[in-house]
């Protein structure tokens, strides 16, 4: 009556054994590492390994090993403050033919990974590290989406030989055309209902139109926005080098951006917030430039300035941009010994760079840095001013500085240098930069949360020891009320640990605070179905039904109640998921599984555990409950 068949036993006992040996590598913590991967063509060989081991023994750095992972090396120390160091070091001897990169590198036993088993990740507030949250500035990027319809316009109204008076962009976001008659305008009308499906046209006045961009337009144009700029960051925090970034959307116009591990503060702010790129412009040597200065640019041409102030007087028209740029690299110049940045483009750049070279060789060609930057409107006081909505009001500005302006020596390919950078640093930032890509629409940091590695130690030292004097509490209350089915339920119920903690571990999940709480109510909420299934027992006792009768009644009777609590819990564990973001989802997570291992636990191992106490003695007298 109360046996499981063979096969049943032995697969509880896999299940519960593999739960074990996937759980294991969670004890054995990591070990801060540097990565290194080879880019450009560059080769690791053991001239290379020889090389990094001499750098870090001159600079009396201390690692564990260094071994293979994949195509790249891995260097394990023991503490952070070394692998900082040594990733500093080693980046800057070996060039921009590597590059490096911060990790964490799990310290199990070699026959665990080839298992396959690895361990979860720890979250921020359990690693340390810092918080953003950052707002999109949809505003911005509609704006230059008109932008960028309105030169197309000029351009379409130009080839088919539409004459116009003005086309001009608004503040207000509208599209102006004047034409010389209303046919021409009918003719442009048509042309822009033909070519231009984001813009809705109404005919105005004297031969006017006005042209505004179309609700599916807008949403589309927020939604790539906010694309483009996941996707940018995610680039810009993997050449940051940080192991388990949390990188995600929250509602329309929000980035969450969670960085484990960080030290420099300072810098990730500076590189996740600059939209940084590139434009290529050629320089007018045609018109004076005082006389520019004194009466306005000539047509087709704008006044820019470089890094000293200078102006200089450039044509309006953008060669190619950052966009055409598929890799940069930060160096230093062998004859000058100045910083610069190696730039590789794609093949629509390098047809565009060999066209113009080729043509204006003795010519000067600039190159201008374009940045969007935003920071909160402040009154004479200092204090930030609020909008009719009581959100704090931002400023938006654009910066572009020519970087440098070359004359023209020879035809140029699919690379060149630019010079002109202040400092190294500078030219490492503006190369990360580039390699990762503009922001379709400037962000700016709205909240900054940061979290010290002494205290992500302290919250994973509470956690513990939270979840473990939950579990010895429930243990001693079940051994002293129900007795020898005590003991069985809190045995099951570390199974039940395990099980949750291996099967986060497979999935690899990020284990955050709000998780450790998780699998806190889980240990509280999985003896529950035990207390079910023993009071149930203690019923059919009562009404003189016979010990293995009881046990057998017991289990099943009490099965249905058990389910049909458990479902209810997941169904909000489910709501929480699905509607929650960040942390949230980590906690709902974390219960939903909770809630399947408990039913697995309470159910099979207990039963499978009362069997093997008692289901054998066919003439069971008493049982100790």
């Amino acid at each position: 009556m109360n046996q499981y068949p063979w096969w049943k036993n032995a697969l509880i006992g896999l299940i519960v054994v593999l739960g074990v040996i996937y759980a294991l590598p969670n004890i054995y913590g990591d070990n801060p590492a540097v990565e290194i991967q080879a880019t450009h063509g560059a080769t690791i060989h053991r001239a290379t390994v020889a090389e990094v081991r001499t750098l870090l023994a001159a600079a009396h750095l201390p690692y564990k090993r260094i071994s293979r992972a994949g195509k790249g090396l891995q260097i394990r120390f023991a503490r952070a403050g070394v692998q900082m160091r040594a990733r500093d070091l080693i980046g800057q001897k070996l060039g921009s033919g590597f590059h490096t990169a911060l990790a964490l590198a799990p310290a199990d036993p070699a026959w665990l990974r080839a298992l396959g088993a690895r361990p979860m990740y720890l979250g921020l507030d359990l690693r340390g590290g810092v918080h953003f949250l950052l707002r999109v500035d949809m505003h911005a990027a509609l704006h230059k989406a008109l932008v960028e319809d309105t030169r197309a316009l000029r351009r379409a109204l130009r080839h088919h030989h539409i004459r116009y008076r003005r086309a001009r962009l608004t503040k207000a976001g509208v599209v102006e055309l004047r034409f010389r008659n209303a046919a021409q305008a009918h003719e442009a009308e048509r042309l822009i209902a033909r070519q231009f499906t984001d813009l809705a046209v109404t005919s105005g006045p004297h031969g006017s139109l006005q042209a505004v961009m179309t609700p599916a337009a807008m949403s589309a144009r927020r939604h790539y926005a906010l694309e483009q700029n996941l996707t940018a960051l995610r680039r810009r925090v993997n050449e940051l080098g940080v192991a388990a970034p949390v990188i995600q959307q929250e509602g329309r116009s929000r980035i969450v951006v969670e960085l484990p591990g960080v030290e420099d503060i300072a810098r990730a702010k500076e590189i996740l917030g600059r939209t940084a790129t590139l434009e290529i412009h050629m320089v007018d040597s045609k018109d004076s430039l005082s006389s520019a200065l004194a009466s306005g640019p000539p047509p087709g041409t704008r006044i820019y300035y470089d890094r000293h102030g200078q102006p200089i007087l450039l044509y309006d028209r953008v060669l190619y941009s950052g966009d055409d740029i598929t890799n940069a690299s930060a160096g230093v110049d062998p004859q000058s010994g100045q910083p610069v940045v190696n730039i590789t483009l794609n093949g629509r750049g390098a047809a565009i760079n060999a066209r113009v070279t080729r043509r204006n060789v003795g010519q000067r060609m600039a190159v201008v840095y374009v940045e969007v930057q935003s920071h909160l409107k402040r009154n004479d006081q200092g204090v930030p001013i609020r909008g009719p909505d009581g959100r704090r009001e931002r400023v938006t500005h654009k910066i572009e500085r020519v970087i440098t302006a070359p004359v023209i020596r020879e035809a140029l390919g699919g690379s060149f240098q630019i010079t002109g950078i202040g400092s190294i640093r500078q030219a490492r930032n503006l190369a990360l930069l580039l390699r990762a890509g503009a922001l379709a629409a400037p962000v700016s940091i709205i909240a900054e949360r940061t979290v010290g590695p002494s205290l992500g130690a302290a919250n994973i030292t509470r956690g513990f020891y939270a979840t473990l004097f939950g579990f010895l509490a429930i243990a001693v209350f079940m051994a002293i009320y129900y007795r020898i089915f005590g003991v069985l339920a809190a045995i099951a119920l570390a199974s039940n640990v395990v099980l949750l903690v291996a099967v986060l571990s497979v999935l690899q999940a990020t284990l955050t605070l709000p998780g450790i709480a998780g699998i806190a109510l889980t240990v509280g909420m999985a003896i529950d179905a035990n207390v079910l299934i023993f009071e149930r027992i203690r019923e059919e006792l009562r009404n003189k039904n016979s010990p293995q009768a009881a046990i057998s009644a017991g289990f099943d009777k009490a099965m249905g109640t058990i389910v049909d609590s458990n479902m209810t819990t997941f169904i909000a564990g489910l709501a929480l998921f699905w509607l929650g973001s960040g942390s949230v989802r980590g906690f709902a997570i974390t219960l939903c599984l909770g809630i399947l291992t408990s039913l697995f636990s309470a159910i099979l191992v207990t039963r499978a555990f009362v069997n093997a106490v008692y289901g054998r003695r066919r003439r069971l007298a008493h049982v100790s409950i």
